[in-house]
């Protein structure tokens, strides 16, 4: 409980945790001590969390059946101890022992292509064959196909909101089956809906799980680059598809292998591009962290004491109210904020393609400096080659704009082609609809100029739709 309201109190993120258990010993003590480090901050009648809000939260994670697992605990992931800020609590759904095992991160567009959803199809169900979990984001996209083909062998879903808070909307099937078979696992409070700045620090925890991060279909600029840099940054290794060069989905993905990611093929490829050692088993190193905290009892949520004398609001909205900024945020990261020493496995020269850590979570109160001095950062990435303008995305309509069913199939049709010839039977499969209802919609695409027909029954998107070549070509 003490640790779930120093974590939950305003302005108090994962680093300045880690630094009042070191400063205090205690979380009960830290909390004792926060409205002083706020006084001395400039910060006036500050207010820890209350007990109210996080019996509320054990409330409806009890209510969805989650289990809180604690950093120190014998069921907590192992690889999340050699990233520099492994969450201090975990809300988990579904199957803990899968994370246990070797993960493998399969990430990328959400606007995926035909060829990249089936890629990131047969990858991951090829991969969950072999005996590895596959960890992915629960997006549309890359991150479902990726989920779909790997729930029958195991498959860990990490949410950037609450881990009962269904997102997308159009993954709520997949959501229950993956809490059913496989393990949905977020470190936000229970009930949050996320918000973009949750998206960055998801991602660190869907790279820091994983041994190595497979990116299928990503722009030059993307959520899943940002996964790549954090897994450079973490230690693990970063894996690519090519793409065609016209096409702006797989610019992030070329950008990659050109800066010294392994090109993958198939399963196979991504076999040899990892250490040898078996997939059953995930990797612990040979000198773990020293000196985690204990952690808190894990019968917590067994029993609540029945608190009255604070209000008991919803978890999502204490949570908001709470998350109010007091101030400016500080620029600077103070390095390492663990209590214990960390040791990071050295960074592998052949990777050129690591980059700064983006920011994100929430801001700090102004503690003093932390006693261990910062890790030497790896250089900066060489600039991104800028695209071409013909590389451009497609215009597609959006989803869930007001538009007639004819266009809404057309806009479907531009999302899963792309500069490669795409058989014009393979995407109406790719569509699940009669091929009475896509072909007359290929006839008025081609009309209009946005795809054209090739031999062999093929169809390919031009330069008017965005993807195709340039006109010179």
């Amino acid at each position: 409980m003490d640790w779930l309201r120093l974590l939950r109190s305003r302005r108090v993120g994962v680093q300045t945790f880690y630094r009042l258990l070191r400063e205090y010993g205690t979380a009960r003590d830290a909390l004792a001590a926060l409205p002083g480090v706020a006084e001395r901050a400039g910060v006036s009648g500050y207010v820890a969390c209350p007990p109210g809000v996080a019996h509320a939260e054990l409330r409806a994670a009890q209510k969805v059946g989650a289990r809180m697992i604690c950093l120190g605990g014998s069921d907590y992931p192992a690889a999340l101890t050699e990233i520099d800020d492994p969450p201090p609590i975990l809300w988990a759904i579904g199957d803990p022992a899968l994370l246990t095992r070797t993960c493998i991160a399969v990430v990328g567009a959400r606007n995926a292509s035909s060829l990249g959803t089936r890629m990131a199809r047969d990858l991951s169900g090829d991969l969950s064959g072999r005996g590895y979990v596959i960890v992915s984001g629960l997006a549309r996209g890359v991150d479902t196909a990726a989920h779909l083909a790997a729930l029958p062998g195991g498959t860990v879903a990490i949410m950037a909101g609450g881990v009962d808070r269904v997102y997308p909307a159009e993954n709520a099937q997949l959501f229950h089956d993956i809490g059913a078979t496989g393990l949905r696992l977020s470190e936000q409070p229970m009930g949050l809906s996320p918000m973009a700045r949750h998206f960055p620090r998801r991602n660190r925890l869907i790279s820091g799980l994983s041994q190595a991060v497979l990116v299928v279909e990503a722009a030059a600029k993307s959520g899943s680059l940002i996964t790549a840099r954090l897994a450079l940054d973490q230690g693990r290794e970063v894996l690519a598809v090519p793409g065609h060069p016209f096409d702006a989905r797989a610019g992030g993905c070329n950008m990659l292998i050109r800066d010294g990611a392994p090109l993958i093929r198939n399963a196979q490829d991504v076999a040899e591009a990892l250490p040898t050692f078996a997939p059953d088993a995930m990797h612990i190193p040979a000198h773990p962290p020293a000196r985690i905290p204990t952690a808190p009892d894990d019968t917590a949520t067994a029993a609540l004491p029945d608190d009255r004398t604070h209000p008991t609001p919803p978890a999502a909205e204490a949570t908001a109210a709470e998350a109010t900024a007091l101030g400016p945020r500080s620029g600077h990261r103070s390095g390492r904020q663990l209590p214990h020493p960390a040791q990071q496995p050295p960074p592998d020269s052949r990777r050129g393609a690591g980059g700064r850590r983006p920011a994100g979570g929430q801001a700090d109160l102004p503690l003093a400096a932390s006693a261990h001095p910062d890790r030497p950062r790896r250089p900066p990435a060489r600039p991104a080659t800028r695209l071409a303008p013909h590389a451009a995305a497609p215009s597609v309509p959006p989803d869930d704009g007001p538009t007639s069913e004819v266009t809404a199939l057309q806009g479907r049709i531009l999302r899963c082609l792309g500069p490669s010839p795409l058989a014009e039977d393979q995407l109406i499969r790719d569509l699940s609809l009669p091929a009475r209802a896509v072909t007359p919609a290929i006839t008025d695409m081609e009309l209009a100029g946005l795809l054209r027909r090739e031999p062999g029954g093929l169809v390919v998107l031009t330069a008017r739709a965005g993807l195709g070549p340039p006109p010179s070509a």
